[in-house]
């Protein structure tokens, strides 16, 4: 798919990757839409909120779901957590950083 036509994040405007859930999951067997974007609000965001609210270090990502159109948290415990599940990407938009 090109750049053009995925979907974007509603927090930052950065073109979401395709990331493929760990079989155990309940999100099934199927790609879902993720913002891997670690300059995004959202995700920035998220560090804070996690500790002030559960004291734990961690953080998550927006997530799209491209069969039913829900969206939610991707949780992710460090910057690099869950990007070996990206399954489509193009090398410039995902800040490894």
């Amino acid at each position: 798919m090109e750049t053009k036509d995925r979907p974007t994040c509603p927090h930052c405007g950065a073109h979401l990757l395709k990331w493929m859930p760990p079989p155990e999951s309940s999100w099934g067997s199927y790609f879902q839409y993720a913002c891997f974007n670690d300059e995004c609000p959202y995700y920035q965001r998220g560090w804070d909120w996690m500790m002030k609210h559960y004291q734990v270090k961690a953080s998550y990502r927006y997530r799209l779901d491209p069969q039913t159109g829900e969206e939610g948290p991707l949780p992710v415990w460090s910057p690099n957590a869950i990007r070996n599940m990206i399954v489509e990407s193009d090398e410039s938009e995902v800040n490894h950083e």
